[in-house]
């Protein structure tokens, strides 16, 4: 590991436990900040109603730190939009965000519009279909970004238990992320090295300030968490960069096929920024049994990303007004 990582990871990570909620409360009264949490979801109606309100019921009406919760459903077809509103969320639609610029699918996507139905001076990521959500998850990654005004983005750290298979109820201790494990951090060891200290490069709990965040560029789809990690470090610099321990998250996992995806656009985000170069084919064959034989499946991987926020029209004329 390199010396200036060593030394980022003594002075830049943090437990949520050194900034108690009254300081962090404290801070945000001294700075005038105002705190933006978003949700980016697709059907998650059973994990997001409780997140909005543990939110809400802590952060909200218990302490005055947030002041905005919005969740941006991507196109849901169960209750997750119903069940996010009787929490007490703002609710938008990703599609009647800039319909300029026809949506298409991706976390990245989502993000992105998100920037222009908040107000936040801060800015806070939470995945919806979180199990056992702490609201400590939303007061660890916004507590340096208030007390600490040289850093920038916040990630959050946690143990990613993994259900296994040979047991009801068995769990196997900081065994998800797998790929995390088997394709981001080895990029990021070889290639960005002093990203290496990041304990959850990919996870999709963050926080950042909307200064940074209207300045970088969206991937559309999985690849939007590594792709902000680096250009994060090349805009603003390392120390600018920090990370939390929430603890432990624990949220549905998905199956093989779908981690290969997931895979594959982050190697595709990781590729176009280490050359800026054309993809030869931007696509994924997997394949799947089918009676006696394997079928093949191809799927596309993402080749778009969305330009800085400072760039759209509509994001500057409600700047000025």
């Amino acid at each position: 590991m390199l010396e200036e990582v060593e030394r980022w990871l003594t002075d830049r990570s943090w437990s949520v436990a050194d900034r108690p909620l009254h300081r962090v409360l404290a801070a945000k009264r001294a700075t005038g900040q105002t705190v933006s949490v978003v949700l980016p979801a697709l059907n998650e109606e059973a994990t997001v109603g409780e997140i909005v309100s543990v939110i809400r019921r802590d952060l909200v009406v218990g302490a005055p730190l947030v002041d905005e919760v919005v969740v941006v459903d991507s196109g849901s077809t169960d209750r997750t939009a119903e069940r996010a509103a009787a929490a007490g969320a703002t609710v938008v639609h990703r599609d009647a965000i800039l319909p300029r610029i026809p949506a298409v699918p991706g976390k990245g996507e989502v993000l992105w519009r998100s920037l222009l139905v908040t107000s936040g001076d801060i800015v806070c990521f939470v995945d919806a279909d979180l199990r056992d959500f702490s609201s400590d998850f939303v007061t660890g990654i916004v507590g340096p970004l208030l007390t600490e005004p040289d850093v920038h983005l916040v990630k959050a750290m946690y143990d990613r238990p993994l259900t296994v298979s040979d047991g009801p109820g068995r769990t196997a201790a900081g065994q998800g992320g797998r790929v995390t494990e088997l394709m981001a951090r080895p990029l990021l060891n070889m290639h960005w090295p002093r990203l290496a200290g990041f304990v959850q490069p990919l996870g999709g709990e963050y926080a950042a300030r909307r200064t940074l965040l209207e300045q970088l560029p969206f991937p559309v789809g999985y690849g939007v968490e590594l792709g902000m990690l680096v250009d994060a470090l090349h805009l603003v610099g390392l120390d600018a960069l920090a990370q939390v321990d929430v603890g432990v998250r624990r949220h549905r996992h998905q199956d093989g096929q779908a981690l290969g995806r997931m895979a594959a656009a982050i190697y595709r985000t990781a590729q176009l920024r280490l050359a800026r170069g054309h993809l030869i084919r931007p696509s994924l064959t997997q394949f799947e049994r089918s009676g006696d034989a394997f079928e093949p499946r191809t799927y596309s991987v993402d080749t778009e990303e969305r330009p800085p926020m400072t760039e759209i029209a509509e994001y500057q004329a409600r700047r000025v007004a």
